[in-house]
């Protein structure tokens, strides 16, 4: 199993490197992002655990349920999809659909497909090993991406910082 998904990232990331087209992953308009992870033990309950794993972070709906939100916890335009790739690296992704461009309109994890999915557009994007790339839909056609967010060690003692 483990072969086979080095395999896939290997090969995805082949694919973006090798493409002609451009992604736009701008589109959505700039807003702040800070989800900072004091410890290990609080990235262990909010953060990603490894491969494929997803958590959903939105001040304004307050999830996840229990996560410190604190007065400098800002979570982007349409909330932040934080991700486990297939290489268990975790990556971040504002949830604004890039072809509705409005805040309320975020993608979702399908189960099934396991791409992010525009409840509105139906536009699919691969965030496990594409970056957040287009798969399917209207935003495949116009090669319109989900923003990417920085996922690294954090700052003054912080374990782990989501940033913009």
């Amino acid at each position: 199993m483990h072969r086979l998904l080095v395999l896939l990232a290997s090969a995805a990331l082949l694919l973006t490197s090798t493409a002609c087209h451009t992604l736009d992953d701008d589109r959505i308009p700039p807003a702040a992002v800070n989800i900072a992870f004091a410890t290990v033990a609080e990235w262990n309950v909010y953060g990603v655990s490894g491969a494929m794993d997803y958590r959903v972070f939105s001040r304004e709906e307050r999830l996840p349920a229990g996560y410190p939100f604190l007065a400098t916890t800002h979570t982007g335009y349409g909330g932040v999809l934080l991700v486990g790739d297939v290489l268990g690296n975790p990556r971040a992704f504002d949830r604004a659909c890039p072809v509705e461009c409005r805040s309320n309109v975020r993608v979702e994890i399908d189960s099934k497909t396991n791409h992010a999915v525009c409840p509105v557009c139906h536009s699919e994007y691969d965030v496990f090993s594409l970056g957040g790339h287009p798969v399917a839909g209207e935003a495949a056609r116009k090669g319109y991406g989900l923003r990417p967010y920085r996922v690294g060690p954090g700052r003054s003692g912080t374990y782990m910082l989501i940033s913009y």
